[in-house]
């Protein structure tokens, strides 16, 4: 055994040992009190010993990177991902120094063209290109200049034209710009947006030409490249695209052997200008054909684990019996969200985490604007861009307005918190409450379900994750048979629901009444406002669904779940700490565990019961009661 884990080891058994002591010297306290006394207050004990242990995690008040994806931000990729393969059918009209002497049909050839390349990012890529065709047209000398069949004359017997065309092959290598892409932003792997990308591509090449029957002329060239592409993808994967192309090759003048002479200029650029139409081909699996997305946005992350043990006597002659037991209850959250953001954590915020999970309405937000969006809904189109702001939160006790919606999260086992979005019901809701409530979009996703700034834009395992689409009841008390049945809680605990212990201390009135127990939350005051609570200790949970898929992917994931974990946790102690018998405990011990776990889901819905169930808080309230 090293020297690390004996250290850790005597510092286990002493906080074993302490907190032996604590109990006994606890209850020796407690049994000195009157049998008619009512419970003392902290004050009238002495503190007859303190020992404070503190481990603090490596990542203590550091700036991290946060893997918060953004449209306009990616990862660039190793280089055997995003390859691509292509091939088009077209045909072009070349003009050269006397293209226009006979019809323009005349003019015409087929092409064909393969080629392979690679995309850098989402808006830049490079490409190689094999292209065979030939130009056809017309020259003006009677003879050479790949000339072929007779001489054409009119009625005069003046010479007009003669036929022209050289066969030729085409190797370039194009610069490729995703001009969609550029302009609106990268989409994210298997998303349904986008299916139409428009495209631009310039590059350099060498032409070499095969001639017509005759050997004569320049065999090798430089040739430019430009060219506009659309393509149509027609599934979410985008693994190929059906492609139209508008393209030109220029050469130099001589491309028909015309260099000029004394009485004629010759052109200062011939070209081939035409449309193709084809497909491409993208190599290799899905995900290899995707970019993680990140941002340098930083946060910082205070994580650390203390443990206060305080040993209290009071020398008072008394008898009776000790009632010691452990109240434990779970306190459930939608996807990625921790109330990091709103009270009782941020408390100038007007939105209260606790009482949004008790009653809160859908993302708890509207429109800013209501006329704006009832334009909007009016003519048919999208609500997206329109501002947003919070609508504050309202006790669940108490709450004055849309009583007949779904309110809270996973208080119903039957209705979901997300809402309906079709123009006839928020319509509806307008017309009774003079608003519209709003989702949380991002320039990506539509978020049913309110969540932490700090996941904005990530993305989620498949688009239905974006709305709670089902609800078990998890936080009503209805919900403890599944917990039960689920959880690991401890036989001799007295389990209760975060209902109850929201109307417990808050008041069992209202909207929240209908998912507590009364009799249970009278247990629950009678234990908080009689008995000495000697120590509440919480741990967080989350899942470990995460989408992440950059660089160091597992440990990112690992740490912004492990946040959000966190923050769950020290938001329900702020809750908590708020209710005065329960901040002023006599043995006054906080403790946020250092396992704030990330729990394994293999489910890509976060909609589902093993989801739901391990995104939350742990809460065991340790109490004695005569």
């Amino acid at each position: 055994m090293d020297k690390r884990n004996r250290s850790l080891c005597r510092n286990a058994m002493k906080k074993v040992i302490l907190v032996i002591a604590a109990g006994i010297m606890s209850i020796h306290a407690w049994s000195q009190l009157p049998q008619h006394q009512d419970v003392p207050d902290i004050e009238d004990f002495v503190e007859i010993y303190r020992d404070t242990v503190e481990y603090v995690a490596p990542t203590t008040i550091r700036i991290e990177k946060d893997s918060i994806l953004e449209p306009m931000r990616v990862v660039t990729n190793k280089f055997g991902k995003n390859w691509f393969a292509f091939a088009t059918a077209g045909a072009h009209t070349f003009r050269g120094d006397y293209s226009t002497l006979g019809p323009f049909k005349g003019t015409i050839s087929p092409d064909f063209t393969v080629g392979i390349g690679k995309w850098f990012t989402p808006g830049i890529g490079l490409k190689i290109e094999f292209e065979r065709s030939a130009s056809k047209g017309y020259t003006g000398y009677e003879t050479g200049h790949y000339g072929y069949g007779s001489p054409v004359y009119d009625d005069n017997g003046k010479f007009l034209y003669r036929h022209m065309k050289t066969d030729w092959w085409d190797l370039s290598a194009s610069a490729i710009l995703n001009l969609s892409r550029l302009f609106r932003g990268y989409e994210g792997m298997g998303n349904k947006r986008m299916m139409n990308q428009f495209l631009f591509a310039a590059g350099i090449g060498i032409v070499h030409h095969m001639g017509f029957g005759h050997s004569y002329g320049s065999d090798n060239e430089l040739s430019a490249h430009a060219e506009f592409q659309y393509s149509r993808f027609f599934t979410p994967a985008k693994r190929w695209s059906l492609d139209f192309k508008v393209r030109g090759i220029f050469y130099q003048t001589n491309f028909d052997l015309e260099y000029g002479h004394v009485d004629k200029a010759a052109r200062k650029v011939d070209f081939n200008m035409g449309v193709a139409v084809g497909f491409t081909f993208y190599l290799g699996s899905k995900k290899n054909n995707g970019w993680s997305q990140s941002t340098t946005k930083l946060y910082q992350r205070d994580f650390r684990e203390r443990d206060i043990l305080v040993m209290r006597e009071r020398e008072i002659e008394t008898t009776g019996k000790i009632e010691q037991g452990t109240l434990t209850f779970y306190v459930f959250y939608p996807n990625n969200y921790s109330g990091r953001n709103d009270a009782p954590l941020m408390a100038s915020s007007d939105v209260n985490a606790i009482d949004y999970l008790a009653g809160g309405l859908y993302t708890q937000k509207r429109y800013a604007d209501t006329s704006a969006a009832t334009s909007r809904l009016l003519s048919g189109g999208s609500l997206n861009g329109l501002q947003t702001k919070d609508i504050p939160t309202e006790m669940a006790e108490n709450i004055t307005f849309a009583v007949d919606l779904p309110r809270g999260y996973e208080m119903s086992s039957t209705e979901p918190m997300s809402l309906s979005l079709k123009p006839q019901d928020m319509t509806a809701f307008r017309e009774k409450e003079g608003f519209y409530y709003a989702p949380i979009y991002d320039g990506q996703h539509t978020w049913q379900y309110r969540i932490d700034d700090a996941t904005r834009g990530q993305r989620l395992l498949n688009d239905a994750n974006y709305a709670e689409t089902k609800s078990f009841g998890l936080n009503s008390h209805d919900g403890l048979d599944i917990i039960r049945e689920n959880m690991d809680v401890d036989g001799n605990d007295v389990l209760v629901s975060f209902a109850d212990m929201y109307a417990a201390i808050n008041g069992n009135e209202g909207y929240i009444a209908q998912f507590a127990d009364e009799e249970t939350v009278n247990k629950i005051k009678d234990i908080i406002d009689n008995g000495l609570i000697t120590m509440i200790h919480t741990e967080g949970m989350a899942t470990s669904q995460d989408n992440y898929s950059g660089n160091n992917s597992s440990r990112v994931g690992q740490e912004r779940n492990t946040a959000l974990s966190e923050n769950r946790a020290n938001t329900v102690i702020k809750w908590l700490q708020q209710n005065e018998n329960l901040s002023n405990a006599l043995l006054q011990t906080f403790i946020i565990d250092g396992k704030n776990s990330v729990n394994t889901v293999n489910d890509e819905s976060t909609r589902g019961l093993d989801a739901k169930l391990n995104r939350g808080v742990k809460v065991r309230i340790h109490y004695m009661k005569k």
